[in-house]
Formats: C-alpha cells, sequence, structure tokens
C-alpha cells in the first residue's frame, strides 16, 4: 500500500471515529458536517472526498460496524459442536459485543440505522453476503439432521436473534435490564423456540 493510500486510510478512520464520538455524546441529530469535522480534525474537503455527504458517513460507520458484529457473531458458532451450543454462544456473543462496544451499539439499534437499514437494505444483505451465509451453513445442516426445526433461515435468524436485540434495545436504553441474567436465561429459551 502507498503511502497516499494509507494516508486515506488513516483518514477515513479518523472521520468514522469520530463520528460515532460525536453521535454517541449528541444523538442522531448531533451528526453533521461541522461537529465531525471538528471532533476528527479532518478538513471539510476530506470529508467530502472520502464520503460525498454525511449520509455516506453515517452509511459506512453503519457498515463498519454492522461487519464486525456479523463477523464476531459467525466466529462464535466455529466453535459450536452442537445446535444448543451455537445459540448459547450467539446470545452470549451478542451481549459481550453491545457491553464491550456501547457506543456502537447504540447506533446499530438506534432509528437511523433503521432507517439506513430499510432504505439500503439490499445492499447492506448484499454486503453482509460472506457473513450471513457463514449463519446458514452452520444451520442448514442442523436443519437436515433434524437437530434445527425445519424452518426458513429467516425465521430461524429472527428467532435467534430478535430476543437478543430486544434486550439489548432495553439495556441501551437504560431500562433495568440484567445481562448476565439475560445471558444464562436467553439461550435456554430461545432454544426452546427453535428445537425440532
Amino acid at each position: 500500500m502507498s503511502p497516499k493510500q494509507q494516508r486515506g486510510e488513516a483518514t477515513v478512520d479518523l472521520l468514522l471515529d469520530a463520528a460515532l464520538r460525536v453521535f454517541a455524546a449528541e444523538g442522531e441529530q448531533g451528526i453533521t458536517v461541522g461537529a465531525v469535522t471538528r471532533a476528527s480534525g479532518v478538513s471539510l474537503g476530506s470529508l467530502y472526498h472520502h464520503f460525498g455527504s454525511i449520509d455516506n458517513l453515517v452509511g459506512a460507520l453503519t457498515h463498519r460496524w454492522l461487519s464486525r458484529l456479523l463477523g464476531e457473531l459467525a466466529s462464535s458458532l466455529h466453535g459450536a459442536r452442537t445446535a444448543r451450543t451455537g445459540i448459547r454462544a450467539l446470545v452470549r456473543t451478542y451481549l459481550t459485543f453491545i457491553q464491550e462496544h456501547r457506543d456502537a451499539a447504540l447506533l446499530l439499534h438506534s432509528s437511523l440505522a433503521d432507517r439506513y437499514g430499510m432504505a439500503q437494505g439490499k445492499e447492506l444483505r448484499d454486503a453482509q453476503e460472506a457473513r450471513l451465509s457463514a449463519f446458514a451453513q452452520w444451520v442448514q445442516p442442523r436443519v437436515e439432521s433434524g437437530e434445527l426445526a425445519p424452518l426458513p433461515l429467516p425465521l430461524i435468524e429472527s428467532l435467534a436473534l430478535g430476543p437478543v436485540v430486544g434486550v439489548a434495545r432495553r439495556w441501551l436504553s437504560g431500562v433495568d435490564v440484567d445481562l448476565g441474567e439475560a445471558a444464562r436465561i436467553l439461550p435456554d429459551r430461545i432454544w426452546r423456540s427453535l428445537a425440532p
């Protein structure tokens, strides 16, 4: 990689990191071109050069953290010997992620990310296909062997992650949710919905 490419990547990282800090501190309304350039120390021209708009910057930020979350979830399945232990690993990995990356989790569970996801759904799904395929590749043999209920993949994904996302949103909004308790209780409850 050339020095110019390295500087470009460093600038992109500065902008994305600053945008996340601004979002965490100020919320959706706080993410403005001025706020991000001030927080990053990067010029307005560089922001537009790399992203074209503040919306594209927020989209790239959402994509970055969604990729990371999906990557960690996919990795958690590799060590799972059974469907039940895989579900447990998914739940614990998700809850650990939101605790360790609270600012990013706030973004990923925000109405801003929801709107972005709805508007860019196909593009996001296509971009995440490799990671989603890892989940499908883990699920399919377990459905075929009878270890998981014979449901369509989107329903299995929703049953496996829907309750966890709900708990994450409650915790992130400050509602009294004990994530340790959720990590103990949810895997078995979710497993019951997916067991054959």
